[in-house]
């Protein structure tokens, strides 16, 4: 005949909040015995409700329970040496599917230190986890095809930029020529952004990098004689959001070609410092030359296209525009100050 189920004496109230719970649990004595289970968990993993009382948690189902480094986990909550907090565990049973659990166990402390208790609670996240790894693959073949799409658009933006250096060579016009090599080195500088967007992991331009890539590309494509002319890059450690870097890299690109046509006539020797320093929110970027100055009066240059487009992208930034006299050439500075951008922002006073 059948060993007939044990007695347990607990109380009522205890063993219908187990049995009735929408999350699996099980009620256990000190050597793994079922006392009671949640329906929820029979439901989920497909065992008999009237097949589990006074079982050892080994015999539940096909046996698929009878995991030896749970069980002496379990044991060892039992005898208060060890606390299972998120034990995750694989489920495998026959013609199934394994299962991601996680478990968690404490003693219920009733006031009887002979009859100790278990109660064990199983949580299902094989969904969850699936749907995770779809996340990340996800993430991940978004990152490496934006990476590709960059790659391509700086090799196309290269592309670009030799057939207009080519075009430039061609023409007779020397107005022609000049428009031409300015729209190269402008297309040049976003090409340098490209590239360094391409190695970002979190889609932030290290200024330093940046700058310095920039300013090679400047010099190799307008400075014939670097032992006259050259551009140094002093920047911290600052990184920028791309929208933001492409309009500080288009500003030096301006500035820069507009110092190596205007500041150093006559085959002057020269130097050309870019300078870019940032706390917290605030930042100041600066090129400063030292040529011939700024002439003034009636030699005072006219605002010209490459002037309009400094002005407009200072603008968008929220940055202050300061031309000054560099002792000798000339430094124009970009600020922006937080305080004074949430300043400008407020409504005015009635």
């Amino acid at each position: 005949m059948p060993k007939p189920p044990t007695v347990h004496s607990e109380a009522p109230s205890t063993l219908a909040v187990v049995v009735s719970s929408n999350e699996p649990l099980l009620f256990l004595t000190e050597d793994l015995r079922v006392i009671a289970a949640s329906a929820s968990f029979c439901r989920a993993f497909e065992i008999d409700p009237a097949a589990v009382l006074d079982r050892h948690l080994g015999q539940l189902g096909a046996g698929e329970w009878a995991m030896p480094k749970l069980v002496s986990l379990l044991k060892a909550t039992a005898s208060g040496s060890a606390r299972i907090e998120a034990y995750e565990i694989d489920l495998v049973r026959p013609d199934h599917k394994a299962r991601q659990l996680v478990v968690n166990a404490r003693t219920l402390d009733d006031g009887d230190a002979d009859n100790i208790r278990l109660l064990v609670a199983i949580t299902d996240v094989t969904d969850m986890r699936a749907e995770a790894r779809l996340k990340d693959n996800l993430v991940r073949d978004k990152a490496m095809l934006l990476q590709e799409v960059q790659h391509r658009v700086a090799n196309s933006l290269q592309i670009i930029a030799s057939v207009l250096m080519q075009s430039a060579r061609r023409v007779q016009s020397e107005e022609a020529r000049g428009h031409l090599q300015n729209a190269h080195n402008r297309v040049m500088s976003i090409a340098a952004l490209q590239r360094q967007l391409s190695t970002s992991s979190d889609g932030n331009v290290e200024v330093r990098s940046y700058f310095n890539q920039l300013c090679l590309s400047l010099g190799a494509s307008m400075i014939a004689d670097p032992e006259r002319l050259s551009i140094e890059v002093t920047v911290d450690d600052s990184a920028v959001e791309a929208d933001i870097s492409v309009s500080l890299g288009l500003i030096v690109t301006e500035l820069v070609i507009n110092a190596l046509k205007h500041a150093f006539p006559d085959e002057r020797d020269g130097k050309i410092l870019v300078d870019y320093r940032s706390s917290g929110d605030d930042w100041t970027l600066s090129v400063t030359d030292n040529g011939i100055g700024m002439p003034s009066g009636e030699d005072a240059p006219k605002a010209g296209l490459g002037s309009g487009i400094v002005e407009a992208l200072a603008k968008n930034l929220l940055g202050e525009i300061a031309v000054s006299d560099a002792g000798p050439g000339t430094a124009v500075t970009i600020s922006h100050k937080e305080d004074a951008a949430v300043q400008a922002d407020l409504p005015s006073a009635a």
